[in-house]
């Protein structure tokens, strides 16, 4: 069940005056304050459906599942004005107002209204990953195991690139979400995975590549259940993630979070690099020890995290 708390008096990372934000959450597993809690942080086009009946996580988290909502509480937030409520007044028509800091402030928010000082974990992947490193940065002692997955503290060149790239298609394009969905998949994905999918097959009663046909689907099911001025917010958050930023240089700001970090990366992962996350992790291990960096051996890219459950199940089990 949806439901809603309010953040009032909020001031932006960039110093705007906020009057009133509408924060809205979902529970799963059991009730809060019953047992340890997991926040998970939801992807660009996600929510805070994380598992039941349209959860996009739910190979990983259910009853007798990884996370398993028998044993720790669930709480999700979405990120406000992402349209899952949907309540068009709560849209954000001015897409640039938060960045990823901005969105662990206001689930950090969240939490001290719901009174709670200690998380479990944190997990989120992608954007939502971003947002956890931020909020562990923000709060260095809330979180006892920080889990980013497919995603990193930082936007690199190559992300920004991409996310410029992403809002130009939203902001110029005839059918903007449809189009821009159609990018978005190309990294998201790899070649290699494509090529197993697809192998250069023909649709003869479409007339086109199974390739063709399976982008416009994506960009035509997206376009149908999102909304242009939550892409565009997200898509920014997503271009401005850096838990360095006026803060100092990275061993700094990591050698305060109490947490212990669980790095994972995917080996094909075009987006968020493998790369970058070892050399995060070669970092940390100059300043801390609880420590770790995973992989996902995957064809399928960025995705991998949403796909690659059994992997993620085994890289995950001693955390939970």
């Amino acid at each position: 069940m949806l439901q809603e708390l309010d953040i009032l008096n909020y001031t932006t990372i960039k110093g705007r005056s906020i009057d009133q934000i509408h924060l809205t959450y979902e529970v799963f597993g059991k009730p809060l304050y019953t047992a340890p809690i997991v926040l998970v942080n939801h992807a660009l086009t996600g929510n805070s459906a994380v598992c039941g009946e349209h959860g996009w996580w739910n190979g990983l988290i259910g009853k007798d599942k990884c996370i398993d909502t028998n044993r720790y509480t669930v709480l999700s937030f979405n990120i406000p004005g992402n349209g899952y409520d949907g309540k068009e007044e709560n849209l954000i028509e001015e897409y640039k107002i938060f960045n990823a800091r901005d969105i662990a402030a206001i689930f950090s928010e969240g939490l001290k209204l719901l009174k709670i000082d200690k998380l479990h974990a944190v997990i989120g992947g992608s954007v939502g990953g971003g947002i956890a490193w931020e909020l562990a940065a923000l709060n260095p002692s809330l979180i006892t195991h920080l889990i980013p997955v497919a995603t990193d503290w930082k936007s690199t060149d190559w992300l920004k690139a991409n996310c410029l790239v992403q809002e130009q298609i939203l902001l110029n394009s005839k059918d903007p979400v449809h189009d821009a969905r159609l990018h978005a998949m190309l990294i998201y994905r790899s070649p290699e995975s494509f090529k197993q999918k697809f192998n250069r097959t023909y649709n003869d009663e479409k007339d086109m590549y199974n390739i063709e046909s399976w982008l416009l689907y994506h960009g035509e099911k997206l376009d149908g259940r999102f909304a242009l001025s939550a892409y565009k917010e997200l898509n920014h958050i997503l271009a401005n993630i850096d838990i360095t930023k006026g803060r100092g240089d990275f061993d700094e700001v990591v050698a305060s979070i109490q947490s212990n970090i669980h790095i994972i990366s995917v080996d094909s992962d075009i987006f968020f690099t493998a790369e970058e996350d070892r050399a995060t992790f070669k970092k940390l291990k100059r300043v801390k020890q609880n420590v770790t960096h995973k992989i996902i051996n995957s064809v399928h890219g960025h995705d991998a995290f949403l796909i690659e459950f059994e992997q993620l199940n085994a890289l995950l089990k001693d955390v939970f």
